[in-house]
């Protein structure tokens, strides 16, 4: 028989077993997004990249791909096909792709303003977009995208000769007869490095502006995975608020994924650019990602105006939501 101390010594080990903590539980596995960009990376997408490198989409349960885009990648395809669940894109795209069939909402913006312009070399005397005709530039742009159409409604491209653009800066850097479309934040800055003076006469200054660099999705997976779509979105605007505050990290990760298309003055002078365009005037950084409904009809009745065709295909309150939006955000929006 063991003895009373033998009895109560195993019952403290006994006891003393039982009470052991719990090992932790396993952490839930993040959820496999696909991010597909519009265009190569650059500093447009780098409130994008920030999440990724913040840890932001992390912190949703989400972990994300960000998938390069280029000439060949089609959005709306993507999107359509399920390969995707998110993309980038720009407002006026969206417009073009729903007129075409295509189930795409738009859940936020990064661009309050439009980044395109027209560039020239200072030297060529054009001060404004009437002085193209009037000198007889030749513009390099790509047919069918709507600031063009938009142009020429306005009879801004009266007497000018216009040829493919094909990427790149050099014919323009070379021949002050030259001009081309571009980012503001992207090919002016590339072509300023060459030494060469160089005039952007921005579309949004002539009344086309429509936001840029928006998030979007399809409206299948907006109603069927609202919660899915909310923490992207969160996670976005996040990431966009981080890269406006401190670029230098995701800076430096946009070098490293496209080396040929980027230089670090690119970037860090872009970003600067950028700022005025995500957050313009005196607007917080709480209210990023904000749309309004008036943005998006008056969107739909310059593209109608400039392509009749368009005409009925398309609802202005179909290229959007607000759902995603939280907080100032949505309250600016609805104001």
């Amino acid at each position: 028989m063991p003895s009373k101390l033998a009895r109560l010594v195993g019952s403290i080990l006994v006891l003393a077993g039982c009470s052991r903590p719990a090992p932790p539980a396993a952490a839930p596995r993040a959820e496999p997004v696909v991010l597909q960009l519009n265009w190569f990376p650059e500093a447009e997408h780098g409130g994008f990249y920030t999440a990724a490198i913040g840890g932001h989409y992390a912190a949703q349960g989400l972990a994300v791909e960000l998938r390069p885009g280029g000439r060949a990648i089609r959005v709306a395809g993507e999107l359509a096909s399920g390969r995707v669940q998110f993309a980038v894109a720009n407002a006026e795209d969206v417009v073009i792709f729903r007129s075409q069939g295509a189930d795409v909402v738009t859940v936020m913006t990064a661009c309050q303003h439009h980044p395109r312009c027209i560039l020239t070399r200072t030297d060529s005397g054009v001060k404004s977009f009437t002085d193209l005709g009037a000198k007889g530039m030749t513009l390099q742009v790509q047919q069918g995208h709507a600031f063009v159409e938009y142009l020429r409604s306005k009879g801004l491209l009266a007497g000018v000769k216009e040829v493919p653009f094909t990427g790149g800066g050099a014919r323009t850097v070379a021949d002050p007869t030259f001009a081309q479309q571009g980012y503001v934040y992207s090919e002016p800055i590339l072509a300023r490095q060459q030494g060469v003076g160089i005039t952007t006469l921005m579309v949004s200054d002539i009344g086309f502006d429509p936001y840029s660099s928006v998030l979007v999705t399809t409206g299948k997976l907006a109603r069927e995975r609202p919660d899915l779509v909310r923490r992207m979105v969160a996670a976005a605007i996040a990431g966009w608020r981080g890269y406006l505050a401190d670029p230098a990290a995701t800076n430096a990760r946009l070098l490293e994924v496209n080396p040929e298309g980027v230089t670090r003055p690119m970037l860090e002078e872009g970003v600067a650019i950028l700022r005025g365009l995500c957050l313009p005037g005196d607007m917080p950084a709480d209210e990023l990602g904000t749309m309004t409904a008036e943005r998006w009809d008056r969107l739909v009745e310059q593209m109608t105006a400039v392509d009749p065709s368009l005409a009925g295909k398309v609802k202005a309150a179909d290229c959007y939501t607000l759902e995603f939006l939280s907080g100032a955000a949505t309250r600016q929006a609805s104001e």
